[in-house]
């Protein structure tokens, strides 16, 4: 056992890096031992990481073999199936249609999909939030005989949705592929097109991702294999999913680029309304008002003082681990080409390695400073203020400021708190100290021009 293991050590070494600045050679060194180590420990043969902080990627690298018999070495160019992690891009294609008003979310599935258990009292809603009572058509952790055989979306309501319910409708949480693949299937109806061409054209190439659709066949061989294992035996090809399966309920295959891709663009508001991201990102109450922790598509998770919306993966032979921090400007995605790793878990190394907050940088810390200085003084700089902050400054208010701060004092010190990604801008927290008097500075900003200065008692 020990001679595999360092066998594997060897066969999981880090290739195919992307470093950026925002992370140091000793943190990323870090995340490479955390990653090699867990696979070593589980034998996956493969992991792809990204890494997203103040808004951006700032580290994807890949380990281990992404192909063997022969050999292929994993990079960060090379797809990886997400599974069910594919659910919240199904949910934007939904609200997608929502915002066009060609659809709603409290429409009766009945009002598109005909023959439905209580079709009529179900809604669109409760289908993407697993809280409608239609039964999962895959509880297992393996590809059932059935699941080897080509069907359609109508045989897959046929047999699980055209039965009677696991529960009432907004009784219980309970997690279900079925309603993914009806949800699916109203997108293709509403739109006139297949779904993936609809999913193509209006959420992956606006947000530039090049995913691939792993329900029409399997990954070729510039992506990764996936792999299984019985008990503690040797990775041996995963058997496939028929086509059919996947539509709508696990479908894609990303890179970790691409997905962290696709979590920038929840931060930053891109392709949807701000209502709709709110939307998919609350969590649903069930009728007895209990919190089902759970949005649309997404597990809303508290994480200490911060908000987190995440959501695991699995399809035959492939796991996948996706993290976002949305107020935080945060994101770890986790990939895996066996169904008997632990993605979940190496997140959660990494997540421990790095702060989920940064500090301002020095130069916002010194615009700051001046912005401030200028304030006491009487003075609020038009020049880096945005329309709404330059409004907000109104006579009567930078009176105030120059009234009240000017009196204590030359600013002495502004030592930078935290840094993070809020509604679209870049929140700046700092303590500013006015000789004795200690004040707390909560700046927003956007491009270097400031939406919100604003100083408070500390």
């Amino acid at each position: 056992m020990r001679a595999l293991l360092a066998a594997a050590l060897i066969l999981i070494a880090p290739c195919s890096a992307l470093a950026d600045p925002g992370l140091s050679p000793d943190l990323a060194a870090k995340v490479d031992t955390a990653v090699t180590e867990a696979l070593a420990a589980s034998g996956t043969p493969a992991a792809s990481i990204a890494v997203v902080r103040d808004g951006r990627v700032v580290y994807a690298h890949a380990y281990g073999q992404a192909r063997r018999d022969p050999d292929v070495a994993a990079t960060t160019a090379q797809r990886f199936a997400i599974g069910s992690v594919s659910k919240q891009f199904t949910v934007a294609a939904i609200l997608l249609l929502a915002e066009e008003g060609k659809l709603s979310l409290d429409d009766t599935v009945g009002k598109w999909i005909p023959d439905l258990t209580d079709g009529d009292r179900i809604t669109v809603r409760q289908i993407l939030s697993h809280t409608a009572g239609y039964r999962d058509f895959w509880p297992q952790d393996y590809v059932p005989a059935f699941m080897e055989k080509p069907i359609t979306a109508d045989g897959i309501f046929d047999r699980w949705a055209r039965v009677p319910l696991d529960f009432q409708p907004g009784e219980a949480w309970q997690y279900s592929n079925t309603g993914f693949t009806i949800a699916a299937r109203i997108v293709e109806k509403t739109a006139g097109q297949p779904f993936f061409t609809f999913l193509t054209s209006r959420v992956l190439k606006p947000l530039g991702l090049d995913a691939a659709d792993i329900d029409a066949s399997p990954l070729g061989p510039h992506d990764a294999a996936g792999y299984t294992r019985y008990a503690l035996g040797q990775p041996r090809p995963a058997p496939k999913e028929a086509p059919g399966w996947l539509m709508g309920a696990a479908q894609l295959a990303l890179t970790p680029q691409d997905l962290a891709r696709w979590d920038i663009a929840m931060m930053e508001g891109r392709l949807l309304k701000p209502e709709s991201w709110r939307t998919m990102q609350t969590s649903v109450r069930l009728n007895n008002g209990q919190d089902a922790r759970y949005g649309l598509g997404l597990t809303v998770t508290p994480d200490g003082s911060f908000r987190m919306v995440r959501h695991g993966g699995e399809v035959s032979g492939f796991l996948a681990e996706n993290r976002v921090w949305p107020d935080l400007g945060a994101a770890v995605v986790v990939l895996v080409n066996s169904d008997y790793g632990d993605p979940a878990s190496i997140a959660q190394k990494i997540t421990a390695l790095m702060p989920l907050s940064t500090q301002p940088t020095a130069v916002e810390t010194a615009a700051a400073s001046t912005f401030l200085a200028g304030l006491a003084k009487g003075h609020a700089d038009a020049g880096h203020l945005t329309p709404d902050g330059a409004a907000y400054f109104t006579p009567a208010v930078v009176a105030d400021y120059a009234a009240s701060l000017g009196p204590l004092g030359p600013l002495t010190a502004l030592k930078p708190l935290s840094r993070r990604l809020r509604g679209g801008f870049t929140e700046e927290i700092y303590l500013a100290a006015f000789g004795q008097k200690s004040l707390r500075v909560v700046a927003r900003a956007s491009e270097g021009k400031y939406e919100q200065f604003m100083a408070y008692p500390d």
